[in-house]
C-alpha cells in the first residue's frame, strides 16, 4: 500500500488543480531485483518483485484535447493531443510525451486527461521509478478509456516509451511493476515471458537497500553500450554457429572455445551465462529456504557485475565490501543498471541496526557522502486504490 501521507497529498493537489475529485487513484510500485542483472535484454532469467515504495496517480478525463499533468512539487506540463510533439520543460515530462507518442502510434483512443502524481521511490537509485511512472499512467489510461489491454502489452508500451527517450532497457522493470505479488518474487523468462512466483520467506532476515547516492542515469551511462556489446557478440557467435539464436543457446564451455577469437566482449557474455545459472540456483535455494546459499549467490553476482560486466563503481564495490566484515549479513550486491544507485543486502533482523549504522558510517568516512538505507518488502503490482 502507498504512503498514506503521499496519497492524501496527491488527492488534495488534484482537487486544488482541477476543482473536483479524481475518478481514479492508481498505485504503481517500484521494484527490486533479487538477482539476474543485465540478463533481461539478453533473453535470460531474472528474479524481481514489486516493493512497498510507489508512485500514486490521481486521474480523470477532461473536456479538452490535451493531457494536463502536475507533479507533487507543483511542476506542470500540458501535452496538446492535436500536435505531434510538445516542448516539455521537466525531465519527467519527457516520459509522458513518449507515452502519448507510443499511444498515437498504436491508434488507441485517447482524449483529454487530468493527472496529479507523486511518490516515495528514490530517483536514480535503481528502483525503477521510470517504469513505475510509465506503467502507472498507462494502467490508468487503460481503465479510463477501456482499452482492455493485457498487462504484458502495457509493459511493452512503457518499455517503448523509455526507448524513445534513449534508455534501451529490457522488459523486466515494467513486467515486475505490473505483475508483482505480495511476499513473492517473479522468476521471469525474458525470452517468452513465461513466469512463476516463488515465496520470499526471509524468516528472521530482511532486505535492506543502501543508496550510494551516486546517481545513475541509464541514458547517459554505459548501460546502452553494454547492451550493444552483447548484441555484437551474439552476431559473431551466430556467424560461427547458425543454431545460436540467443546467448542462452550456448554454455560457458561453448564460450571457452570461442574466446581467442574475440575481445573484451567475451567477459560480458560469460557474466550473462553465469548470471542465468545463478538465477536458477537462487530460485531453487528459495524453495529449499536456504538463505545462506541465496546470500552466497548475491555476492557471486556482484563479483560478476563488477569484474566481468563492469557496471559497478568504486562506491558500490565499497558498500558490498563493507558488508563482508559484518556479522549478520548473508549477502550483498549492486542492484539495477549500475554505475551508481543501491546495493541490496540480506541482513539478520537482530543485527540490522548495528550493521547498517556501521556501513553508513564507514562509507561516510571514506566517500564523504552520507548514504540512505531503505527496508523494503514485496507488494502487489500496479492497481486501483479505493
Amino acid at each position: 500500500m502507498p504512503n498514506p501521507i503521499i496519497r492524501a497529498q496527491i488527492v488534495s493537489a488534484y482537487e486544488r488543480r482541477f476543482s473536483e475529485k479524481p475518478l481514479l487513484l492508481i498505485n504503481a510500485p517500484g521494484r527490486i531485483n533479487l538477482i539476474g542483472e543485465h540478463t533481461d535484454y539478453n533473453h535470460g532469467f531474472v528474479l524481481p518483485g514489486a516493493i512497498d515504495k510507489s508512485i500514486v496517480f490521481a486521474m480523470d478525463k477532461n473536456s479538452s484535447k490535451s493531457i494536463s499533468v502536475q507533479s507533487i512539487q507543483n511542476e506542470q506540463i500540458t501535452i496538446p493531443l492535436g500536435k505531434e510533439e510538445s516542448s516539455i520543460p521537466f525531465s519527467w515530462g519527457q516520459y509522458f510525451q513518449a507515452m502519448v507518442d507510443e499511444i498515437r502510434q498504436r491508434n488507441l483512443d485517447l482524449e483529454g486527461v487530468d493527472c496529479c502524481f507523486g511518490g516515495d521511490i528514490p530517483i536514480g537509485a535503481g528502483l525503477s521509478s521510470s517504469a513505475a511512472l510509465c506503467c502507472g499512467f498507462l494502467f490508468g489510461l487503460n481503465k479510463i478509456f477501456e482499452w482492455n489491454l493485457p498487462l504484458l502489452e502495457l509493459a511493452r508500451i512503457g518499455q517503448a516509451a523509455e526507448h524513445r527517450i534513449g534508455a534501451n532497457v529490457g522488459l523486466m522493470d515494467q513486467f515486475a511493476v505490473l505483475h508483482g505479488k505480495k511476499h513473492e518474487v517473479i522468476f521471469l523468462d525474458c525470452l517468452d515471458y513465461h513466469h512463476q512466483y516463488f515465496p520470499l520467506d526471509l524468516k528472521e532476515h530482511s532486505l535492506v537497500l543502501i543508496n550510494s547516492h551516486v546517481k545513475h542515469e541509464l541514458v547517459d551511462s554505459a548501460y546502452n553500450e553494454r547492451r550493444e556489446s552483447c548484441e555484437r557478440m551474439l552476431r559473431r557467435l551466430q556467424q560461427l554457429d547458425t543454431g545460436v539464436k540467443t546467448l542462452r543457446d550456448i554454455t560457458p564451455d561453448d564460450l571457452r572455445s570461442f574466446e581467442k577469437a574475440f575481445n573484451e566482449d567475451v567477459k560480458k557474455v560469460r557474466y550473462v551465462l553465469h548470471e542465468n545459472q545463478r538465477v536458477r540456483q537462487t530460485a531453487e535455494a528459495l524453495l529449499q529456504q536456504d538463505l545462506n546459499r541465496v546470500g552466497e549467490l548475491l555476492y557471486e553476482s556482484h563479483e560478476g557485475l563488477s569484474r566481468e560486466y563492469q557496471v559497478s563503481c568504486p562506491e558500490l564495490d565499497l558498500l558490498v565490501e563493507l558488508t563482508r566484515k559484518e556479522e549478520g549479513v548473508l549477502g550483498s550486491r549492486m542492484m539495477g543498471g549500475g554505475f551508481g544507485g543501491c546495493t541490496i543486502n540480506l541482513i539478520d533482523n537482530n543485527e540490522m541496526d548495528r550493521v547498517v549504522s556501521g556501513i553508513k558510517q564507514n562509507y561516510l568516512e571514506q566517500i564523504r557522502i552520507e548514504p540512505d538505507s531503505y527496508l523494503v518488502s514485496l507488494e502487489n503490482g500496479v492497481d486501483v486504490l479505493e
